[in-house]
């Protein structure tokens, strides 16, 4: 491809979300194709009353949104109206794409990328898919038969998708995140750390998570005795109940937030970090570099978490607690990752042998060689 093509003026559908896991890697594309011509045009398509609505727009975005839900697993009325709301879905995409013209689409998965795709692929409006799991889901793997290409993270897709149309580029993420490069003082005194102390980080996700979080609460002794301390994001939900059992180890170094802007300080100042095992969280470990434990949520379609993990695991690049184990074993898990420094080196050596870098950059290549090939 020519540089003069690829900073051609275009514009491009981006649709999807429900999770930061989905939402930050289309930023990330659409951060991307702003870099490579800042007159280029997007439109972000999601699921009324999901985190994208406000997300997107935060980040400078337009986004307009479709009254979309997945089906519920349990018996549930309101999977009697889901067909409805695909069709009226469909129908307002493709309303969406005659008004917004858009030369091509990506979907990265969410409620709202199945419609959307459906549409423009019925449209003729060339279409990608970027799948960040190792586990392809229904929607997509029915999509793939419709679109151009499929941008996947993991080698070995081609069980889901057809062969010809994979492109490896990894899974977008925010740059300013994985950038911690020379900022462990800057982090140490952002979060009123003691430099010369062991640090665990915790995240269980955007939203939190539940098991992760009661494994910390009922652990923070073993904290406090190891002398180690903890930068540990609750989500909203558990935020002041971890806030209130926290309150006497605030001198021991618990540092408790509801949510964590300065991930790449969070990053920084980690000597271990626990992480749900989210295709982005999975992604921007991968970059960092950093030794970790991960803990899938089993409340994901198809278990695809475990599967993310088992990818890291089987090649030493990172130790699993399983969900219902948490409990028992995670703080202890954790107490001795960050006693045992050559075992910190050989994860994080590992770790990073599978990092894909400039994901977003391959992305933005494979949409304008999808527009120049129509």
């Amino acid at each position: 491809m020519t540089v003069n093509s690829q900073q051609r003026k275009i514009k491009v559908i981006i649709s999807g979300g429900g999770t930061g896991g989905h939402i930050f890697p289309a930023v990330a594309i659409a951060n991307e194709l702003k870099r490579v011509n800042s007159e280029n045009e997007i439109l972000f398509v999601g699921a009324e009353g999901r985190m994208e609505m406000e997300k997107v727009p935060a980040a400078g975005y337009n986004i307009v949104g479709l009254r979309i839900a997945g089906i519920q697993r349990k018996l549930d009325l309101k999977n009697l109206t889901l067909p409805f709301k695909v069709l009226g879905s469909v129908i307002k995409s493709r309303n969406i794409i005659r008004s917004f013209k858009p030369e091509a689409a990506v979907g990265v998965g969410g409620y709202a990328s199945g419609p959307l795709l459906y549409a423009a692929t019925m449209m003729r409006i060339p279409s990608l898919i970027q799948e960040q799991n190792s586990f392809a889901g229904v929607t997509n793997k029915i999509l793939s038969k419709r679109v151009q290409k499929v941008c996947v993270a993991y080698e070995g897709m081609s069980i889901y998708f057809p062969a010809d149309k994979i492109v490896l580029t990894g899974n977008p993420v925010r740059q300013d995140v994985v950038n911690i490069e020379g900022k462990k003082t800057e982090a140490t005194k952002y979060f009123n750390l003691d430099p010369l102390k062991k640090t665990v980080l915790v995240i269980g996700g955007s939203l939190g998570a539940r098991s992760i979080n009661e494994a910390i609460k009922s652990g923070l002794g073993k904290f406090r005795e190891q002398h180690i301390q903890l930068v540990w994001q609750t989500g909203k939900h558990f935020f002041f109940h971890a806030k209130e059992t926290a309150g006497e180890f605030e001198a021991d170094g618990i540092r408790v937030h509801d949510f964590i802007s300065r991930m790449d300080l969070a990053y920084s100042c980690a000597d271990v970090v626990v992480s749900r095992a989210g295709a982005s969280s999975v992604s921007e470990l991968e970059l960092v570099a950093k030794p970790c434990i991960l803990v899938p949520s089993p409340n994901v379609a198809e278990d695809h978490q475990t599967k993310n993990a088992m990818a890291l695991v089987t090649k030493n690049a990172a130790i699993l607690v399983r969900d219902p184990e948490a409990g028992g074993m995670l703080v202890d898990a954790a107490m001795s990752l960050v006693s045992d420094v050559e075992k910190q080196n050989l994860l994080s050596q590992n770790i990073s042998k599978l990092a894909l870098r400039n994901s977003a950059a391959k992305i933005v290549d494979e949409i304008y060689k999808m527009i120049e090939r129509k």
